[in-house]
């Protein structure tokens, strides 16, 4: 066990709340200084089934990577879900934290943690904030793949989701360099086409950018795939390397990953 202050202080040290992005809530969302800590849940989301395992665990402190309102108004007084989420998470004495883009740019972070689960090595930031911190990441394979066995070999470290692993480009083309970014990463590739990567993994893709980028990279007869993987499992992969970074330093508390598959997509159906 330990206060709820210490605690928040070690995760605001590596995790430091001014480098999150300045649209970012990342930080303290729900709790008390004075609160005792014994055990810690972390998830990518907070929901309200998060929260009921949470309470039925008996953990203190729900520890999430996206925060609970980014998208909504600061005020919860005209979210009726997003209120009962917090009453309850409130009643039973559980604390909520976020570590968002802050926890994206770090050299163990979201996005390096996804880079080293897909077998990349020398890394570093896609786009540097410093020498060691930056949003994604690149890096090379020990041997060239093919896309094909790269996304297999994907598919096979993340998490099971309904919308698996969808990959745009030649199955036979040989991937060397990647450029990634775990989480909604559209907005950087542009980055990724001109670092030479040969390949672009994110998540939440959308048509026209990545035909515009396919399209650019046929026009400059560079060989380019792109690879869109679910939003929850690449940034899953996290919570364990954060677990157990945070576990190391408190022993006296009781760290556990979520079981609980947040991510939106139930099935797909095919023809």
């Amino acid at each position: 066990m330990t206060n709820h202050k210490t605690l928040v202080a070690a995760i605001e040290q590596r995790w430091p709340v001014d480098a999150a992005e300045t649209w970012d809530r990342a930080g303290l969302i729900v709790g008390s200084d004075e609160q005792q800590i014994q055990k810690v849940m972390l998830t990518v989301d907070v929901t309200s089934d998060v929260v009921g395992e949470a309470i039925a665990a008996s953990a203190d402190l729900i520890l999430a990577h996206h925060p609970v309102l980014l998208r909504q108004s600061p005020s919860i007084a005209a979210d009726v879900a997003k209120s009962k989420t917090f009453a309850a998470a409130i009643d039973a004495g559980v604390a909520i934290y976020a570590a968002h883009t802050n926890a994206d740019i770090t050299a163990t972070g979201v996005s390096a943690t996804l880079a080293r689960a897909a077998g990349l090595t020398n890394l570093e930031p896609l786009v540097p904030v410093t020498q060691t911190t930056g949003h994604g990441r690149m890096g090379r394979l020990a041997e060239p793949k093919t896309l094909l066995e790269f996304a297999r070999g994907l598919a096979a470290v993340l998490p099971s989701t309904a919308s698996g692993v969808r990959v745009a480009g030649d199955p036979n083309q040989l991937i060397s360099t990647v450029a990634l970014c775990a989480g909604a990463g559209d907005s950087f590739i542009a980055e990724a086409l001109a670092s030479g990567a040969d390949l672009y993994l994110t998540s939440d893709l959308r048509h026209h950018p990545v035909q515009e980028a396919l399209e650019s990279a046929a026009a400059s007869s560079k060989p380019f795939a792109m690879v869109d993987i679910s939003h929850w499992a690449a940034e899953w992969l996290w919570l364990e390397t954060a677990r157990d970074e945070l576990a190391a330093e408190f022993p006296q508390v009781t760290f556990v990953v979520s079981d609980l598959r947040t991510d939106p997509w139930d099935f797909v159906v095919t023809q």
